[in-house]
């Protein structure tokens, strides 16, 4: 009975902190979603009257009437940007994560995970100012490619790091009965590890995309912008965050409301690539449990 007694406070303190971590908790979660809730409905009140069929149809009209153009040419150039960026950054992250997760060891992986780390953390400008030096002013011009390339700085590290842990979660049991039916390591790799750590690499391609979408000053720094819809990888494009920032910093309420329809669509374009990353996260987590 004494010890009984000695520990019934002990219990009565513990559940009253459980109570009060779980409420602390929940009431965080509920101040981020009112937060994003807040961000989003007012981005959605400014931006509706910009969409329509000439928004998305159409390339910037005369100042006079800017409410009859568009930004055309910026969703042209936004996916030949991100275009770019992806066909370098998705294999070049897919393989790095290959090589941590199977082979690497030693000084070499450390080293690997480390610059990637550090690029995780880069601010985006530091990037596309480090393109804008190495390729606008060596090759005299600023381009789509530039600001391709200034997002695989930003995209790589994510696919890289985000992978490894994926295939890491990949039971072991799967690569050894690989390996003891014959198969080689590297057949074992692609045919077996990569296929079940498939929705976990989508997802981790989707964040990586979710991210380089809204980049505004790396693009500024090397791709500069366009009124016009321009295909030539090696010209200046134009990109649904230049156009969001070259027509929000214009006295024109007209080019305001654009803008703020320019940064609705790049809101949902986000929200459906998170919503997306974190169903497959889940099923990815389901399959592998």
């Amino acid at each position: 009975m004494t010890m009984a007694s000695t520990l019934e406070p002990v219990r009565g303190a513990r559940r009253a902190k459980d109570i009060a971590y779980r409420v602390s908790l929940w009431l965080c979660v509920a101040i981020a979603m009112a937060t994003l809730g807040v961000i989003a409905l007012y981005v959605l009140a400014r931006g509706i009257n910009a969409l329509s069929v000439n928004f998305f149809t159409k390339e910037p009209a005369s100042q006079l009437h800017p409410e009859q153009g568009g930004i055309v040419q910026s969703f042209i150039g936004t996916g030949m940007i991100v275009g770019i960026a992806a066909l370098i950054a998705i294999p070049l992250g897919l393989l790095t994560a290959v090589y941590l997760a199977e082979y690497g060891k030693g000084r070499t992986a450390s080293a690997i995970r480390l610059v990637s780390q550090v690029l995780l953390s880069t601010p985006s400008i530091v990037a596309g100012a480090f393109i804008w030096t190495v390729v606008v002013v060596a090759f005299g011009n600023f381009s789509a490619f530039a600001g391709g390339l200034a997002l695989v700085v930003l995209m790589w590290p994510i696919v890289a790091r985000a992978t490894e842990e994926v295939l890491r979660l990949v039971p072991q049991e799967l690569r050894e009965g690989s390996l003891a039916l014959g198969l080689p390591r590297w057949k074992t790799i692609l045919r077996v590890v990569v296929p079940a750590a498939g929705a976990g690499i989508l997802t981790a391609v989707m964040l990586a995309v979710a991210r380089a979408l809204g980049e505004t000053a790396p693009i500024l720094l090397t791709a500069l912008g366009n009124d016009y819809i321009n295909t030539d990888p090696l010209k200046p494009t134009d990109a649904v965050p230049l156009r969001i920032y070259a027509d929000a910093r214009t006295p024109i309420e007209a080019l305001h409301t654009i803008a703020w329809g320019g940064a609705l669509v790049l809101l949902l374009a986000v929200l459906l690539l998170s919503i997306g990353a974190r169903v497959l996260s889940v099923r990815q987590q389901k399959r592998l449990a």
